[in-house]
Order: C-alpha cells, then structure tokens, then sequence
C-alpha cells in the first residue's frame, strides 16, 4: 500500500511493479473455489455485489477470503440471518468466528453465543489490540517479543498467543531466528487499533465527562488527523472506529465492551461534520480522502449524502458548477457503488478539468452510455474501460470514444474487453481514434469471437489501409459477427495526427465576397483592412458594409483550420451562405446564421443571434485561433493556440446545423488575418 511504499527513499527504487489484486471476474472465480457447494457460493456472491462498497473492497485477495469465511459461516448456520453491509460488521464477525475456530482448537469448545466467546476471550483480544494500536501509530506492521512485553503480552507464551486467534496473529521467523510477529493483515490491524481507542473511551471515560459528547470530539480529532495524512495511512483505522461507534455493532462485541455507549447524538454530529467538510473538497482535500469520507459516511449506516449527489446528477447543476478534480473522484466512487446503473455518462457535460474527466471515467462501470469523445484520453485509460466492459454484469452497451489519440494500442486493449464474455457493447464508435490496419486486425477478432454482440462499428476518420477495409468487411460475414453497420468513411494516412490536425483543412478567402477595403494576398490565404477603398466588381456575395470575407469551400464534415491575426485583433466566423450582404444584419454573430469568435485588444467574446457571451482570456495571450467544426455532432470550437502548438479551449456552440457552412473573417482597423 502507499502508506509502506512511501517509507522507502525514492533513491533506493528503480523500478515500480503495481500489485493490482483481483479483478470482478477474479473476484467471482476466488469465492466458487473456496466455496464448494456452489449454491452457498452463488448466495455469496450476490450479496458481495449488492453491497457495492463490499465488492470493490474484494479486488484485495485477503478481504476475499474474510468475506468468504464470514459469509459462508453466517449462510451455513442460519438461511435467514442478516449478513455485514458494512467492512466494519464484516471484521467483526470475522474476529467472532476466527476466536470461536481457537475455542475450538485448545478448549475443545465450540461456543455459539458470541458474547459469551468473546468475554472468555477479553484479555488477549484487548492486549492485542492494544499493540495493534501502539504499532499502527508507529507506522510498524512487523513486532518483536519487546513489544510485546509492552503491552502486558508473556512472550514466553508467544506461540499460544499466535494461536488464540490462528488465522488473525502470525507468529514467524526471519534472520538469526529472531521471533517477529505480524496480524494476517494490515487492515485486520487497524480495525483491532480502532477498536482498542473505543474499548478505551467506554472503558475509562466517566459518566460526567461524557456530558460534553467527547466520543464526537473523539471522532472529529481522528478525523481531522486522517485528513492530514497524505498517505492514506489513516483511512480505514477512521472508518472502523466510525463503525464500531454505532450501538449496532456495539451489541456485537457486547462480550468485549463493559456496556453498550448510546451514541445516537454524537453520530449524528460526525454525520454532518463529515459533511461540512466534504464540501470543502474543492480546496482542501485530495481525491482519495474525499471518497474516504465518503466510505465513512457509508460506515455509519448514512446515505443521504450519496442520494443527494446522486440527485444532483440528474439535475442540470453538474453542467453549470465547476467541478475539482476531487469531486470527480468522489463522485465516480458513488456511480460506481450505486445500485441504480446510469443512463448516460458524457464527460463533455461536467464542468471540470481535463483531469476531472479522466477521474470521472471509472465510472463506466455502472453506466449504460458512456459518452467519452473529445476528452484527451489515451491509450492507458482504455484498460479501465476494458476492464469495465468485462464486469460480469456490466450494463455497458453504448460507447463513444471519437477524437481521442487511442492508437493500435488502445485498440488492442479495448478487444480484450470486448472479446470477454461478459462484454454486452452493442455499439462502439472510434471515429478519429489514430486507428491503422493493426488496430483493425484487433478489432477483427473482437468481432468473430463467440461473446461479440457488437451491431455498429465507427472507424470513421482513421487510416485502415486497403487491408483494415477487406479484413473488416469480410470478418462480417463471419457467422459470430453480428455487426450491421460498419463506417470506414474518411480515411487516410493524414489522419494518423494526434489531435485535432487530422481534420486539417485547406481554405481560400473568396475575392467575390470580400468588401471593398479589404485586400486578399498571398494566394487568397490572408487578407488586410486598408484604407482605400479598393475597385472590386459588383457581385451579389460582395459584403458592402462591414470588412467581412468568405471562403470558397463549403464545410460539412469534420474540419479544423488556424487563423492569425496582426495588430489589434479579428472576428473569426462561420455561416450559412445565404447570409445577408448588405445592411447592419449581415454582420458576423448578429443573426442567426453564423456563430464567431471575437478578438480585440486580447479580450474575447462570442456572438450568436446578437448575443454576446464575454470569455476570458488565454494565458498565455497568443494571436492565433483554432477552429474545430464536427458539422454532424453539430459542434464548433474555438481555441487559443500557443507558442508551443498548446490548444486552450476559448468556447463551443452547439446548434443543429441543416446546411452546409462557410468560413469567414472579420477585420479592424490596420490589421490582417492570415490563415494557417
């Protein structure tokens, strides 16, 4: 975990290798073989994903097999008997069942009242506790027969200690057989740490000291100190201290606890301080504390907060308030635990970073439609979406990934999912993906693999070659195939350009349109406001009262095209041909058949229907603009364009376009514009 990882310095490391754990079909292979009757196990396993908080928690092998021997145990004795929702009963009675298992191995007991096991069983449970707590604020997972001796534990019987609870404390030897000791894991650590602070506060505090409502000012000091701890050191100590807190699980460990703690009130207040402070995301906390916050709510039997997150999703505020990165995490976590799937997930709809919608992408998980087009993603967050699309229950069946530089390598990512047999993907656009005849030969196996369901394929605006096209085409009439619409459209070597280039354009101002004080240059590709008025023919198209210009080619497909500007600064356009010429209407952005992008004196606005929109200005100020029209999705974006080739997003409109555009410029005084 990052917490021991990052006790390591950094000069020591020189390559990294990430333990990933179990992934959702793993998950469900590990409980069909631990578990043999495969009736329980099926049981088992519906439960694990109904609590979705569970479920995720199940990608570590250890809470695996915790989970598998407190629900197989629970299922066994009683068809009936309500099993954990939360990590905290689950630990709890895993600790219940695991102290009987020692009973039963040294006393020849096998008690079946829990509190009557654990009350024979208090002092070595509280004693290690007790280290579990010392060594945890430590920063310590390995103990000596010094620390031991510490907490009141005999070392001489270290070996029956081990033994008490067989599978929780592991007695091992390392160099010069010095005894060293550890729990079966970290987690089972910090839930004994959380439940010896609880034992010590019901235990030692008085009735009058209580008055004050010091178990809350207990929960917001741990709370507080978790959140400072970039590590996550903290993170489930806090959320199994919450979780023991509530008079549910107090009666649980009643065999442990001198007397039950009517905690109702100060749950409450953690409640809504926990709350408090997750509206402080934006500024104060990373992602990953702010979906433990969330977890911890969660721990505490508390769902308002996911129900009002999930309502304020279906409203229109996500498109409208600005969104931090961490609340994109914090709000994929909930979409991913909640039972509901969602309709649509369209990052473009949130008002965030680039970071925030690469956050927001897990959420793909528990979505219908995944809308993802356009976003900067890579090759690497392809394997989240793989992973996604094999879920044993993935809703997926809509995905749009267009304009993003995947390449042949997220391609092949994507068909390990689409190629598993869980995956339900019906429709899958790619348009523009950077996609070669490799990336189709992966694709192509997808679709005559047994588990393809896939009717459409976008490969639009891409570079398939001659062999991608034959290999493609002739895969559907494979008997696997189900694929009925295929788009190959587009193609071409050109569009192997990482972003927005591969949709370059070549345009020429049109001198049959241009007004009489502009001048046209350098082959139609510039144009500048002078004085003079120049002896231009009479033409209808001709612009007679604003320094305006079209240009010849009509667009009505995807195109991309720069323009730059001298002195003071240019109105760039785009409209309808039968835009007026004459008069104060046909000016750029005063009706309703064209949409610019304004520039002056490095202040920028956008104009539609005589509506202005005031945008701030990029930093750094740059004189070059990008234009992007995806004329089908009815999209047009303006960009400011760096030094470096760095594209800011400056605006987009979004219309229903029904004919063919055009594109214009608009000069001030003494100055030119010259298209890139």
């Amino acid at each position: 975990r990052p917490a021991a990882a990052n006790q390591i310095p950094s000069k020591y490391i020189h390559r990294l290798t990430e333990i990933q754990g179990f992934s959702d079909p793993q998950k469900e292979e590990y409980f069909r073989k631990r578990i043999r009757d495969q009736h329980q196990a099926s049981r088992v396993i519906s439960h694990i994903k109904a609590a979705r908080s569970l479920h995720i928690m199940c990608y570590i092998p250890v809470f695996c097999w915790i989970s598998a021997t407190v629900l197989q145990s629970i299922t066994k004795q009683d068809h009936c008997a309500e099993v954990p929702k939360t990590l905290t009963e689950m630990y709890i009675h895993f600790l219940i069942i695991q102290t009987n298992v020692r009973n039963q191995k040294y006393d020849e007991k096998d008690e079946r009242d829990p509190r009557t096991l654990l009350q024979s069983n208090r002092g070595v449970i509280v004693k290690l506790s007790e280290l579990a707590f010392k060594q945890l604020m430590r920063g310590n997972i390995m103990f000596y027969d010094e620390d031991l001796r510490e907490c009141g534990i005999d070392v001489t019987e270290a070996s029956v200690y081990s033994g008490i609870c067989t599978e929780i404390f592991k007695e091992e030897y390392v160099i010069y057989r010095r005894k060293v000791y550890c729990f079966i894991h970290l987690s089972f650590q910090e839930f004994l740490a959380a439940f010896y602070v609880f034992y010590s506060y019901v235990s030692t505090t008085s009735d009058a000291l209580k008055v004050f409502d010091l178990l809350h000012n207990l929960h917001k000091g741990v709370l507080d100190k978790a959140l400072k701890n970039e590590n996550g050191r903290m993170d489930l100590f806090v959320r199994f201290l919450l979780g023991i807190s509530l008079e549910s699980n107090q009666r649980l460990l009643q065999g442990l606890l001198t007397h039950t703690e009517d905690s109702s009130e100060s749950i409450k207040e953690t409640i809504k301080y926990i709350k408090d402070k997750i509206k402080e995301w934006k500024n104060t906390l990373s992602a990953e504390r702010s979906i433990n916050l969330f977890l911890c709510l969660l721990e505490m039997n508390d769902q308002t907060l996911q129900r009002e997150i999930l309502e304020f999703l279906k409203s229109d505020e996500h498109s409208e308030k600005e969104l931090s990165a961490a609340h994109c995490s914090a709000i994929a976590y909930i979409l991913q635990i909640s039972e509901e799937a969602l309709d649509e997930l369209d990052l473009k709809e949130y008002n965030t970073s680039e970071e925030g919608r690469r956050r927001l992408i897990p959420a793909v998980r528990n979505c219908r439609k995944a809308v993802l087009a356009d976003c900067n993603i890579t090759d690497q967050c392809c394997e989240t979406v793989a992973s996604a699309l094999q879920l044993s229950d993935s809703p997926l069946r809509e995905l749009d990934l267009s304009n993003n530089d995947l390449r042949d390598s997220g391609v092949k990512l994507l068909s390990t999912g689409l190629m598993s047999p869980n995956c339900q993907l019906q429709i899958l656009r790619l348009s523009g993906c950077m996609v070669t005849q490799e990336g189709c030969s992966h694709l192509a196996s997808a679709l005559s693999s047994n588990s393809s369901h896939l009717r459409e394929l976008d490969l639009s605006y891409n570079d398939p070659g001659d062999s991608g096209v034959k290999l493609l085409s002739e895969r559907r009439s494979h008997p696997n195939c189900k694929l009925e619409i295929l788009n190959l459209d587009h193609g071409g070597h050109f569009r192997i350009t990482p972003g927005l280039h591969k949709y370059t354009c070549n345009l020429t101002l049109d001198i049959n349109t241009a007004n009489n004080h502009l001048s046209l240059s350098e082959g139609g590709k510039k144009a500048t406001r002078v004085e003079e008025e120049l002896p231009y023919s009479d033409h209808p198209e001709r612009f007679d009262c604003f320094e305006q210009v079209l240009c010849r080619e009509s667009l009505s497909e995807r195109h991309y095209w720069e323009a730059e500007w001298s002195a003071r600064g240019a109105g760039l356009s785009v409209m309808y041909k039968g835009i007026q010429r004459t008069g104060s209407d046909c000016r750029f952005g005063l009706n309703e058949m064209s949409w610019s992008l304004v520039c002056f004196d490095n202040k920028y606005s956008a104009w539609h229907s005589n509506k202005r929109t005031n945008l701030l200005a990029p930093s750094p100020s740059s004189n070059r603009v990008g234009v992007y029209l995806d004329w089908p999705a009815g999209k047009l974006s303006f960009y400011s364009v760096s030094d470096t080739h760095t594209l800011i997003h400056l605006h987009t409109y979004h219309a229903t376009f029904t004919e063919p555009l055009y594109a214009g410029v608009r000069l001030y005084p003494d100055s030119s514009v010259s298209l890139c």
